[in-house]
């Protein structure tokens, strides 16, 4: 061995003592109450706690109808007139006449397409509106079915329907504009089901809970995995959030839509105002939630505020706001605020729920339903089960067990295959280091083990020993410690089998990370993490380290391999 500095002070062995002090402050193990406690999150199989299948509401269908008979059925109802005229139909735009005397701003406020309105030759009102054959289907099946739809494009036009509806009711919804139905399908577009996941996991995120682990099954399923969480508990959470939705009062208890959860741009926290009301001599908390809408939405609230009346007479309109259709919220709007949105489009606003303790719970749970309750189709439980803590426990000592019988397995192999404690206990240490280091990682970025990932741990250890082997006996040919420079070329080699081994780990795993079967993806995050860090980190350090604890034990020659 060359004279340099110590191996200690090697910068490859600086690091990876560095990472592993830094894994055991993230890891932060502490032992009261008669118990170890760390910082590492368990998943379900560890913790015990509660799963949930949920099943997204929604079809996605070829449809086709008469753009005419759309005009006809939807404007008659509007305007009360069942002798509304068709005069053309054209590829961008339709022209009807009613007679009834209707302004261009009414027309346009009803959302079916900009309109140009003139008299009729015999009375009444000519309207052409600048629209097109799929536009008329979508609003026609949203009206018909109190669902938002959504025309897909592609080769054909599909329309994916946001609600639970069977064939035949669809099928019975299109026969008044001589429609039918040519594909039908349950489920939702692949899209919607990632945004649904989405906010899903931004409602459980805002509700406190961090890291649950949300997985997709098809397109119209998703597995939901609430660690520590009993079963009604988990349905309160989890299967609670749904379609968002404001409507306006129009009539006494007849409401219409304004719009959806999408249309809210940020939601911002709770605001308390200190008020005094009548009768009291002290002031009291009252308690809001601002949030902000798009322009798209701001507009919207301003035409029903209009077309209804709540600009004027706010205290007989009142907006309402439906999670799943069910009231969470209704109020008026405020006097001035009427006023506003007269003039222009108010984009922030504030709900007020009430004073005190109660005004302040209403106001957090409103809170999470305009930030991350506006799911784009409702979602229902279809399957559940529960493991109990106690068995969570036991599962975790086994697992504890299964992993210190590896080491020791491992070690004893070792043992018998060179005998020396200078390679021995390096070794050892190095792949315990190794898993130090993982769960470090996994403590950091909050990912919870189960026993999938602790299988991929295991995994890695058999992999990483199986490197430290192929140092080892690549760099021992010749029974003893090489020169440095025979050292480094044998250790070239040594890299170069690694390197190809740890290529193709990564590679057999990939499949699993992209097509994410839940916990299999968590056993080749797991594996790949560890692989990763054993080729960047531990492989390094253990070639210096060993370099420096072995002593020749030959003088036989050794030729430069150079």
């Amino acid at each position: 061995m060359n004279e340099e500095e110590p191996f200690y002070k090697n910068a490859r062995v600086v690091l990876f003592i560095a990472v592993i002090l830094g894994s055991i402050v993230a890891i932060m193990p502490s032992y009261s109450d008669g118990k170890f406690n760390t910082n590492l999150k368990y998943g379900l199989d560890l913790e015990g706690g509660s799963w949930l299948q949920l099943q997204l509401q929604g079809v996605v269908a070829q449809v086709d109808a008469d753009e005419g008979k759309i005009i006809q059925a939807e404007f008659g109802r509007l305007f009360n007139d069942p002798a509304i005229r068709l005069d053309e139909v054209a590829e961008e735009s339709v022209t009807f006449t009613t007679s009834k005397d209707i302004d261009k701003k009414t027309i346009d406020a009803l959302g079916y397409g900009v309109s140009t309105v003139t008299k009729g030759a015999e009375g009444g009102t000519r309207i052409t509106l600048q629209t097109n054959k799929v536009y008329l289907i979508k609003k026609y099946l949203e009206n018909s079915l109190n669902a938002e739809v959504i025309p897909i494009t592609g080769s054909v036009i599909m329309f994916e329907i946001r609600k639970a509806v069977t064939q035949e009711e669809l099928e019975n919804t299109l026969k008044q504009v001589d429609g039918k139905v040519t594909k039908f399908k349950e489920g939702v577009s692949s899209e919607t089901r990632d945004l649904t996941k989405k906010i899903l996991e931004d409602k459980l995120n805002t509700a406190g809970f961090k890291e649950i682990p949300i997985r997709t099954v098809g397109d119209n399923y998703i597995m939901v995995d609430l660690a520590g969480m009993d079963m009604t508990t988990a349905r309160e959470i989890a299967a609670k959030p749904g379609k968002f939705e404001i409507r306006i009062q129009v009539q006494k208890n007849e409401t219409v839509h304004v719009l959806y959860g999408t249309e809210i741009k940020k939601v911002d926290p709770i605001q308390k105002e200190s008020v005094r009301v009548a009768g009291a001599t002290e002031k009291v908390d009252k308690w809001g939630v601002p949030f902000e809408l798009s322009d798209e939405g701001a507009q919207a609230l301003r035409d029903a505020a209009i077309q209804y009346g709540a600009v004027t007479n706010p205290e007989s309109h009142y907006l309402s706001m439906y999670l799943d259709e069910k009231l969470v919220f209704d109020a008026p709007l405020d006097r001035e605020l009427a006023k506003n949105i007269k003039s222009v489009p108010v984009k922030t606003l504030v709900a007020s729920t009430g004073q005190g303790d109660e005004g302040q719970r209403k106001a957090r749970e409103l809170q999470i339903h305009l930030s991350a309750g506006a799911l784009p189709v409702n979602v229902e439980v279809v399957g559940s089960g529960q493991v109990s803590a106690d068995l969570g426990e036991k599962f975790k000592e086994q697992v504890a067990i299964a992993g210190i019988i590896a080491l020791v397995t491992v070690a004893f192999a070792i043992y018998f295959r060179y005998r020396q404690p200078n390679i021995i206990i390096p070794m050892l240490a190095t792949s315990f280091s190794e898993v130090l280091i993982i769960l470090g990682f996994t403590a950091i970025v909050g990912f919870q083990l189960d026993l999938p990932t602790i299988t991929g741990i295991i995994a890695v250890i058999g992999t990483g020993v199986d490197h430290l082997i192929i140092i080892t006996d690549e760099v021992l040919a010749g029974g003893a410690m090489p020169p440095d420079k025979v050292y480094r070329s044998r250790l070239t080699k040594a890299f170069a089998i690694i390197m190809a081994a740890a290529a193709t780990v990564v590679i057999a795993m990939s499949p699993l990370l992209i097509m994410g079967f839940g916990a299999l993806k968590g056993f080749a995050v797991i594996t790949i993490i560890g692989v990763l860090i054993g080729v960047g980190i531990a492989r390094p350090a253990y070639a210096v380290i060993i370099q420096g604890l072995l002593v020749e034990t030959s003088d036989k020659k050794f030729i430069d391999e150079d």
